[in-house]
């Protein structure tokens, strides 16, 4: 959904009004008994009963006149919108990420993605989410189910969440979880390489597994389309002088020029999604061939 025009991406995609949708517009908590969920209750651990604002810094005045009533055209977000900044929730999937966002830390996103390739979209594109503090004026973001990574001597940590069978190795989920929520009816996810992956982001070694097949694929099927609605978005990601995907935080001069997909920790120097076993090649390459569609 994109200034309230439906956009298709040819992936699974639960909006925010489906049945069994993530609304980060609405007030209470989505996961509380519904007697303890409205703002009395959820003032105590919360800021603000909204979890998202307008894209209004930098706007001449009668386009934030225009767009507080909800106004954006296409051809006006256009103009605004030129980064898709890419998370991994440290959830596992993606209902568990929608509890912290909305119940407990009072943040947004407009994407989620779990384990299966399930699309939950949160927000109208039009909506400032709030993820990743510079560039939430400017972009879209999206959390992508999985555990992340950690230093070495803390991967320990993976062995909980994952485990080897005679396919390979699998996502186990904490019996705390249930199901997870994952739309996909017994679904096992498996992550695209099933090694883990070890690489350093800012400079410092962590150690991850890869996302899963499906959630590449969906991935790249809405990279294309968010590229295709907002000619201002490049398929392509921050690069050094030898082409390769730049592993560290840009500086401010590279953040301001740069135009299109963004891992939060080219953003911001204390993160690190999507991690180390990200396969930036393998979104971007399968983004241009959906794009040519």
């Amino acid at each position: 959904m994109v200034c309230g025009t439906l956009v298709h991406t040819d992936a699974p995609v639960v909006l925010w009004t489906d049945p069994g949708g993530y609304d980060a517009y609405r007030v209470e908590k989505r996961f509380a008994p519904l007697d303890l969920s409205d703002w009395d209750h959820s003032k105590g651990g919360l800021d603000t009963p909204n979890r998202y604002g307008i894209r209004g810094p930098g706007l001449m005045p009668p386009l934030v006149d225009s767009v507080r009533g909800g106004g954006w055209t296409l051809d006006q977000l256009r103009d605004v919108v030129d980064q898709f900044v890419l998370h991994y929730d440290v959830c596992g999937t993606s209902r568990t990420c929608f509890r912290v966002l909305q119940d407990q830390r009072g943040l947004s996103v407009h994407f989620l993605l779990d384990l299966d390739g399930t699309i939950y979209q949160c927000l109208d594109v039009k909506e400032r989410a709030w993820h990743a503090t510079i560039a939430n004026d400017r972009s879209i973001g999206i959390e992508i189910a999985n555990i992340g990574a950690y230093p070495p001597d803390k991967a320990a940590l993976l062995d909980h969440w994952y485990a080897a069978d005679s396919s390979g190795t699998r996502v186990t989920l904490p019996d705390s979880l249930g199901d997870g929520g994952v739309r996909t009816p017994n679904f096992v996810a498996r992550p695209a390489r099933s090694d883990r992956i070890t690489g350093a982001i800012n400079g410092q070694p962590l150690v991850m597994y890869d996302l899963t097949p499906q959630q590449y694929e969906s991935l790249a099927r809405l990279t294309a389309a968010l590229c295709r609605t907002f000619p201002n978005l490049s398929p392509d990601a921050p690069r050094d002088s030898s082409g390769q995907i730049l592993a560290r935080t840009l500086k401010p001069g590279e953040f301001a020029s740069f135009r299109g997909v963004l891992g939060h920790f080219h953003v911001q120097d204390n993160k690190a999604d999507p991690g180390p076993a990200f396969d930036w090649e393998r979104l971007l390459t399968q983004t241009r061939r959906e794009m040519g569609r």
